[in-house]
């Protein structure tokens, strides 16, 4: 187990044919991530379409990613659920298994009353709980709770919370700039990842690394050695290559663009639909113009 936290990370996608669970497509996956800069996976996220999975499909994922990584790469995986309670009983087998860290998204089905304090509370009880190291996922443009730099500000004194992925539009600066140095702050996309280095953040967990991890990996690399030149004009390809598939599309277009980058991606699960074959040729047009094709 590493307590290290630094680096470009694929948000995995889990792989089905038609509706059923395709592990034997995943475990192909991972031995070509195994094989690349990655410096782990986020296992059970929004890419991962966990909202989709039962807990008996999410155990079986997070089995064959922890059977498949290489030995230096690290494993995050979500267990957040709408209770404290729940969410304690999923993270508590997850750790069992042997992640390097446990993930929580914010709660948010009664975001009304989902308060500073509320917030603090459920993160705080369950980072008490666990022996494995705990991580804050700020992902408001699927919950529609974008934590408070407050929230964060006292999160980050927990000897047990130590860092946060914040998928916010506007990127991580605002978490940054409240949190101490050894709070490690990851930016949620490729759009923030450069920006977010600049500021203090340690790296990324971006989509486009499921697809591209050897380019996404590059601009971290770039940064790294101090050629900032580089690492932005890598940066407004990666940006430009995003905007066209997982920001326009979302999951579908992650798992299309794994095609064009030699994953097998296949189709999200329904009521999720396929991408037309217009919207692939829309994809296929953005990764010929990145030079990635």
């Amino acid at each position: 187990m590493s307590n290290e936290i630094c680096g470009v990370f694929a948000p995995l996608t889990t792989p089905f044919e038609g509706e059923d669970l395709a592990l034997d497509r995943l475990r192909e996956n991972m031995r070509r991530y195994r094989k690349s800069p990655l410096s782990g996976y986020f296992v059970l996220g929004s890419n991962g379409e966990s909202k989709s999975l039962s807990e008996t499909e999410k155990l079986q994922v997070l089995e064959v990613v922890l059977e498949e990584k290489s030995e230096g790469q690290i494993v995050m995986a979500g267990a957040g659920y709408e209770s404290t309670r729940l969410t304690l009983h999923f993270a508590r087998q997850v750790a069992r298994m042997g992640v390097d860290f446990v993930s929580l998204l914010t709660p948010s089905y009664f975001k009304k009353r989902l308060t500073d304090e509320a917030l603090i509370g459920y993160f705080s009880h369950v980072a008490d709980a666990l022996e494995v190291p705990v991580l804050i996922y700020n992902a408001p443009g699927f919950t529609g709770v974008n934590l408070t730099p407050r929230v964060v500000e006292a999160l980050a004194r927990h000897p047990n919370i130590v860092g946060m992925k914040d998928s916010s539009p506007e990127g991580p600066a605002k978490y940054l700039a409240v949190c101490p140095e050894e709070f490690s702050v990851l930016s949620g996309t490729i759009n923030t990842l450069l920006a977010g280095l600049t500021l203090g953040a340690v790296g990324g967990v971006v989509s486009l690394a499921d697809a591209f991890p050897g380019s996404c990996c590059r601009l971290y690399e770039r940064f790294l050695a101090g050629d900032l030149d580089g690492a932005r004009r890598l940066h407004r390809i990666l940006f430009r290559l995003n905007q066209a598939v997982s920001g326009r599309f979302g999951v579908a277009g992650v798992k299309y663009a794994m095609e064009k980058g030699g994953f097998y991606g296949g189709p999200p699960r329904q009521p999720l639909l396929p991408l037309t074959e217009e919207e692939k040729r829309e994809i296929d047009r953005a990764v010929a113009e990145a030079g990635l094709a």
